[in-house]
């Protein structure tokens, strides 16, 4: 689903990076909802494990979970695809690793955002050598436009142009991660661009 921008609104971190509103928080609610709907009826009357990917999908994994009408259980994990500066390095390493096993397993990825592919494409490698039952991905955000590897989520909730958004988890320099609403981050901000996920 692609809705259009919004109007302008200034940041509450100050006049240097102004923000522009793309998806309000109940936008977000709504969509998250018709998400858990959906994946509660591809798994009735099953357990299905979700796995957060540390940190920007902890908002969005929260919210999923009680959306959903079937038995769910959580695990996490930390990566990172980034060199020094804001744009992805090509290389994903593997901060923080599952507490469980996963075998036998419905699993569910959730990710903030689908980018470039290159984070998602290693992690859903890395999970499949573990033996799940099966593996999905849910994302909130796809940008394909900027898909550097082939790989498609099977639950999106919204697919967005090629710009740098911030809020509900989405961070710039880990600020912003707790604003309710998704906004678009001015070119402004120092450095503000692309990620690569």
């Amino acid at each position: 689903m692609s809705l259009p921008m919004k109007s302008s609104a200034a940041s509450p971190f100050g006049p240097q990076a102004p923000l522009q509103p793309l998806l309000s928080r109940e936008q977000i609610a709504g969509r998250v909802r018709e998400l858990g709907e959906q994946i509660s009826r591809d798994y009735a009357g099953e357990s299905v494990l979700l796995i957060g990917i540390l940190k920007g999908a902890a908002i969005f994994l929260s919210d999923l979970a009680r959306a959903l009408s079937v038995d769910a259980t959580f695990d996490f994990m930390a990566v990172s695809s980034y060199g020094r500066g804001h744009k992805s390095s090509g290389l994903v390493r593997l901060i923080k690793d599952l507490d469980e096993s996963i075998e036998g397993c419905n699993v569910i990825v959730v990710e903030d955002i689908l980018d470039t592919g290159l984070t998602l494409s290693y992690l859903r490698a890395l999970l499949l050598e573990r033996r799940p039952r099966n593996l999905r991905i849910a994302v909130l955000l796809d940008k394909p436009s900027r898909r550097l590897t082939p790989l498609e989520a099977d639950y999106i909730g919204f697919s967005i142009d090629d710009q740098f958004v911030v809020g509900y988890g989405l961070d710039y320099a880990e600020h912003y991660r707790n604003l309710p609403d998704i906004c678009i981050l001015s070119e402004a901000a120092p450095d503000a661009g692309p990620k690569g996920h």
